[in-house]
């Protein structure tokens, strides 16, 4: 055991520091495949207590990864460098719920889908709706810039954070932004430790814009013969003037894998899908769900499955939030990419997916968020085949360098982590590049915040 881990245990109270094997593994990952074993976990429950062991850190020059859910799908938290895992998961209080205001305090273990129910509760809604959203901590997605399919119309996990207050490399406590719906005093730092992964500081509250909660929402399913028509019926939603909520598009080998896992008659017969959400006042919802949905049968839809209320819509999320977790049981291994392209590409992309499946023998799946040309473009990797990951480098390279000539971006929600490190080259400029280098170092000089990453 290091000196520095004995040292460690004696500047926090009992149980605040483990060194266990089994919490060790378990907190080397998160939901992608690599993992690396820190040397300590530490699980402190005050930002003090935080402040502390970046300042102990700093003076034995320890690195420390910032842990949250482990929910991320990009190794973004895993210790590469080994060191202090901090979990951020006791710090776990909804704080303030103002609804004068339109704010609330949290911490940042607070689970998503836990605060957003505390929200409904007194009558008020925060939007940012990822698919872990019932595992995955408001840390995590401030770290990430989280999304999720309500994002089109109501914007990332960035449009909703008004102040945050980080624990810096050195141990220093800062607080950027407010409480207020605008603030320009000075740079947007908010927006500067909104989705850093970790790299420049340590979230320890976060003060979060809501909205009062719609009242009603209505949205429908619709089948197509081919991804291509229903990537078309996408832009001519948008071209009718209508802004849903969400509107979410799934390809062929993803509805035959989510019946096969589903169950016959739960997803609809056709070869590729959309999903409408429209929400709002109930007179409007109803008249423009109406609209819609006779927009779509003069565009020659399938079989279309119409929600009028809530738990309808709810009916229509719970299949599509399957639809990842049926890829999974396809017994293939699933590569998933979060790649996100010009809405006017959505063609193209669904086009040079199927190129990619037919030149390297492997079934290529794509769903996600058509209406903000945010696609999971899953590379389908049969891991019996000998040397099937040399073919899956490949694909993905050909993938990431046609993203990027599109001028789209290499990720949309789920952050550079370990997974997309390879192709940061690519995706940015060596000013770019530079540039974050200047801001990591003017932050963090010794390189101690989860290290290893692309900075």
């Amino acid at each position: 055991m290091a000196d520095w881990i004995r040292d460690l245990q004696r500047l926090f109270p009992s149980g605040r520091v483990s060194v266990a094997p089994a919490v060790l593994e378990a907190h080397g990952g998160d939901a992608w495949f690599a993992a690396t074993r820190p040397q300590a976990v530490v699980f402190p429950r005050s930002t003090t207590e935080v402040a502390k062991l970046m300042r102990f850190a700093s003076r034995r020059r320890v690195p420390v990864t910032a842990r949250g859910a482990g929910r991320g799908y990009v190794g973004g938290c895993v210790p590469k460098k080994g060191g202090i895992v901090v979990s951020l998961l006791r710090l776990d209080k909804i704080v303030e719920l103002n609804t004068a205001d339109g704010v609330a305090v949290v911490q940042p273990g607070v689970v998503t889908a836990r605060f957003q129910e505390a929200a409904r509760n007194v009558g008020w809604f925060y939007p940012p709706d990822p698919a872990s959203r019932g595992e995955s901590s408001l840390g995590g997605n401030v770290a990430t810039n989280a999304g999720g399919p309500r994002c089109l119309k109501y914007g990332v996990t960035r449009t909703y954070v008004l102040g945050l207050e980080v624990v810096l490399a050195d141990g220093t406590v800062v607080r950027v932004g407010g409480r207020t719906q605008k603030n320009k005093t000075g740079f947007d730092l908010v927006g500067l430790f909104v989705g850093a992964e970790g790299l420049l500081g340590i979230v320890t509250e976060i003060t979060l814009r809501l909205l009062p909660h719609p009242q009603t929402r209505a949205g429908c399913s619709a089948t197509f013969p081919s991804a291509a028509a229903a990537a078309a019926a996408v832009q001519a939603i948008f071209a009718a003037g209508f802004l849903p909520s969400a509107l979410e598009l799934a390809d062929s080998f993803t509805l035959r894998s989510a019946r096969k896992f589903l169950g016959p008659g739960v997803v609809p017969p056709g070869a590729a899908q959309i999903l409408v959400e429209v929400d709002g006042r109930r007179a409007g919802v109803k008249a423009e769900l109406a609209e819609i949905v006779a927009l779509l049968r003069r565009r020659k839809a399938g079989h279309l499955l119409i929600a009028k209320d809530e738990p309808g819509c709810e009916k229509l999320w719970e299949m599509r939030r399957n639809y990842s977790a049926s890829l999974k049981a396809s017994g293939l291994r699933k590569m998933n990419e979060d790649i996100v392209v010009p809405r006017s590409r959505l063609v193209d992309l669904l086009a040079f997916a199927a190129q990619l499946q037919k030149k390297y023998g492997m079934e290529v799946a794509c769903f996600g968020h058509a209406g903000d040309g945010n696609i999971h473009v899953n590379l389908m990797a049969d891991p019996k085949e000998p040397g099937v990951m040399k073919k899956v480098d490949r694909g993905l390279d050909e993938l990431f360098a046609q993203v990027v000539a599109w001028k789209g971006a290499i990720t949309g929600e789920h952050g550079i982590g370990l997974a997309k490190l390879p192709w940061w080259k690519e995706a940015t400029s060596p000013a770019v590049r530079d540039l974050h280098r200047r801001i990591k170092r003017a932050l963090d000089p010794k390189g101690l915040l989860n290290p290893g990453k692309f900075v």
